[in-house]
């Protein structure tokens, strides 16, 4: 999910994040959020996201673009009802008894913990002492952290988490890979 700020439109961040999205090849669902401020303006958005190669359902492409308000709340169901539209038509389902496949979302090189990966797992059951392999280079993951920062043991399919453990900073889209 894509959340572009009505007010705002789409950013630097958010061509990135469109371009990673893409590049893994996963659907792509707009929120366009602060629909509640007078200035709110969805066609803008919608206008902005063409330029990127996401045409609006309702311009005649296929990105599901549904305005929000996190602050009031409005939106917000019919988010979810796409959320899961999208699951079941593209038949949206993994096993984590798979072979861990995730992909990555950011990674950066930490004077402290060395190579660091946000990823958000695909497939399988990441696990605290896997050997991984992506970008043609391995590492066996030494911590685990949760969306919250808290050390996790796993993530299973569709969480998000940073790994430790990387023998090199892995590119942004890359797919980490895990026979366990």
């Amino acid at each position: 999910i894509l959340v572009v700020a009505a007010d705002d439109g789409i950013m630097p961040q958010t061509v990135e994040a469109i371009n990673h999205a893409q590049a893994a090849d996963v659907p792509i669902i707009v929120a366009v959020n602060k629909m509640d401020k007078p200035e709110a303006s969805v066609d803008k958005v919608k206008e902005q996201l063409s330029q990127h190669n996401l045409l609006p359902e309702d311009w005649g492409g296929e990105t599901i673009v549904v305005p929000i308000s996190a602050k009031t709340g409005k939106g917000i169901p019919d988010l979810l009802e796409m959320i899961q539209l999208v699951a079941e038509v593209q038949d949206l389902k993994a096993s984590d008894q798979d072979i861990v496949k995730a992909v990555i979302i950011e990674a950066k090189l930490s004077t402290k913990k060395g190579p660091t990966a946000t990823i958000i797992v695909k497939t399988g059951t990441l696990s605290v002492g896997d050997y991984i392999a992506v970008d043609g280079f391995t590492g066996k993951v030494r911590a685990i952290f949760n969306d919250l920062g808290k050390p996790v043991k796993f993530l299973k399919p569709g969480s998000p988490g940073e790994i430790l453990g990387l023998s090199n900073v892995p590119a942004p889209g890359s797919i980490l890979e895990s026979k366990a």
